[in-house]
């Protein structure tokens, strides 16, 4: 078995404007949200059970950037989109751990996700 991280990226719904981490404002109704969370929570359980997630999380707009030496207070943005969370997953190979990232509820709210195979 390999190691694989899988990065999620999600337009970030909580900044109305793009630039503003102040305000909330979704797109989705609260059922839709509600539906998103249990497919979520329906798809951990699946893949956790079958031995595939390693752990993970989802991210808060709490952070700072680092270059040069320098913090500064933000997170990283392209555009409106943001780094929502990361998976660590188990698989034989990057096919596996692709086809596991790509039954994943990301897609529902037009997130995606990256794959890569972590350095031995």
């Amino acid at each position: 078995m390999k190691n694989y991280i899988v990065i999620f990226r999600e337009p970030d719904g909580r900044r109305p404007d793009g630039r503003r981490p102040d305000a909330r404002q979704d797109s989705h109704t609260e059922a839709e949200i509600a539906a998103h969370r249990e497919n979520w929570s329906k798809w951990f359980a699946e893949w956790g059970a079958k031995g595939k997630l390693a752990g993970g999380s989802g991210l808060t707009l709490n952070g700072r950037i680092i270059k040069n030496g320098q913090p500064s207070e933000g997170i990283h943005y392209v555009g409106t989109e943001i780094v929502g969370g990361f998976l660590l997953l188990k698989a034989e190979d990057l096919d596996e751990a692709t086809a596991i990232a790509a039954s994943c509820p990301i897609y529902e709210f037009d997130g995606y996700a990256e794959v890569r195979e972590m350095q031995q």
